[in-house]
């Protein structure tokens, strides 16, 4: 029995049955689901480059949902998160040379060389700016890179609200470390590793919540005030309280929407530099507020009114947390129903384009369905096209998907688990799985 199959083989044993349903559930038909995938992921690494020393890893990292904290980690501020069960996977083995060979389902082959670590214009808004972005920052933060071939796939579907972009700088982050350096790298280096190759070399300018809870994993509050991010996990389940966590993707565009969420931080920090200070984060709500005769006529009203849903989110942050802390979910619901208004009606990131309403009619009709069901409902991530999230009762959960999917098409609703784990990297052999 060759290597490969060696691998495949014991993707039914006992341990990896146990590893998989820690990070993706237990739900009806998951196993199934999952060893299958894995197997295909073998196999295909198999046909395209037959490593016969059986020298092949499987490392995953997962999509993330924002529960909490809504445009706020750029301006230092709080943020609620959660990793999710749906995740970028990939089979890879180490090279002799610098050259990477990526095989992506329902993507081109790509190969780029390692060997050039510079900022390539061309490839601003692609895959091989991501991982060129991020095996450059690892040999500048004195880490080894090398070459790799991978094939891969994503459950986080581009355009989900879910991170996919942060979820594959994570997973190439873990790549390299775990072929390179005994993945020795923690978790919030990974983040910013990741973060620095999609502001950078990618071209967008996102903060770190993205990349922050797709590396720790689980539901995590993350306080951004320093350099060093504090992160502390959260102890709570919704799915034991009857409640599914549900992303609806509402089929708007993310296309030419940069400048609409570079305007976002850029707004707030104007604010932020009246007071001589790069972010609102350094600056009291009180002389905020009495500062906004002065700010009128320097800033835009639309960046006063971004400012202030900052620090109301930031505080609102802290409410969540305390709420799952006591086990008082109906006040952490109450919570995450203000968090979409404020959204909504303060930091205006529901649509760009007023021809294009998408997420303001997922957002109403939420209401209209979970209003009277003791469920929430808010904008998620970014915002302006994309997702909303909604926190359903199981009872209500039928009727909710097929609402949704009547004005925004089937398989719209993603029903989520939370991912306990970040990155992850199993070895497959005749011990079976191992971290």
């Amino acid at each position: 029995m060759n290597h490969y199959a060696n691998m495949i083989r014991n993707l039914k044993s006992p341990e990896v049955m146990d590893r998989l349903t820690h990070l993706y559930g237990n739900r009806d038909g998951m196993l199934v689901e999952q060893t299958t995938r894995y197997a295909g992921i073998l196999k295909r690494h198999e046909e395209l480059f037959h490593r016969d020393d059986g020298n092949v890893l499987l490392v995953s990292a997962p999509g993330r949902t924002e529960i909490g904290g809504n445009h706020t980690d750029h301006n230092r501020g709080r943020v609620l998160a959660a990793a999710v069960n749906l995740d970028t996977l990939a089979a890879v083995s180490p090279r002799d040379d610098m050259i990477v060979n990526l095989h992506s389902d329902g993507y081109p082959a790509l190969q780029l060389d390692l060997s050039d670590l510079s900022v390539h214009e061309e490839e601003k808004g692609t895959t091989a700016a991501l991982i060129r972005g991020v095996a450059a920052r690892m040999k500048e933060l004195g880490y080894k890179i090398g070459g790799f071939d991978a094939c891969a796939n994503s459950s986080v579907a581009s355009g989900s609200g879910l991170s996919s972009s942060a979820a594959f700088e994570v997973m190439t982050c873990a790549i390299l470390d775990s072929l390179y350096n005994g993945f020795t790298i923690d978790y919030k280096l990974r983040a910013k590793i990741s973060q620095y190759a999609e502001n950078v070399y990618f071209g967008k300018p996102s903060g770190l919540l993205d990349q922050m809870a797709s590396s720790a994993g689980g539901l995590v509050t993350v306080d951004f005030k320093h350099d060093d991010p504090e992160v502390r996990p959260i102890s709570f389940n919704f799915a034991a309280q009857g409640y599914a966590l549900v992303v609806v993707a509402t089929g708007g565009s993310h296309a030419d929407l940069t400048d609409d969420y570079a305007a976002i931080p850029n707004e707030m920090k104007q604010v932020a530099a009246h007071f001589g200070e790069p972010h609102l984060r350094r600056v009291r709500y009180e002389e905020f507020l009495q500062a906004i005769p002065e700010l009128r006529g320097k800033v835009s009203d639309r960046a006063i009114l971004r400012a202030m849903h900052f620090y109301q989110e930031n505080e609102r942050v802290s409410r969540q947390v305390a709420a799952l802390d006591k086990g008082d979910l109906f006040a952490f619901l109450w919570e995450i129903i203000c968090s979409g208004r404020s959204s909504y009606m303060y930091l205006q990131n529901v649509y760009a384009n007023p021809t294009d309403q998408s997420l303001s009619l997922a957002l109403a009709l939420a209401e209209e369905k979970l209003l009277g069901a003791d469920g929430a409902w808010r904008i998620h991530g970014g915002g302006f096209a994309g997702t909303t999230l909604n926190f359903v009762p199981q009872k209500a959960l039928g009727d909710f998907v097929k609402t949704m999917e009547g004005a925004f098409g089937r398989r719209c609703c993603h029903v989520l688990d939370i991912r306990p784990e970040g990155a992850v990297v199993l070895r497959l052999d005749a011990s079976g799985a191992e971290k």
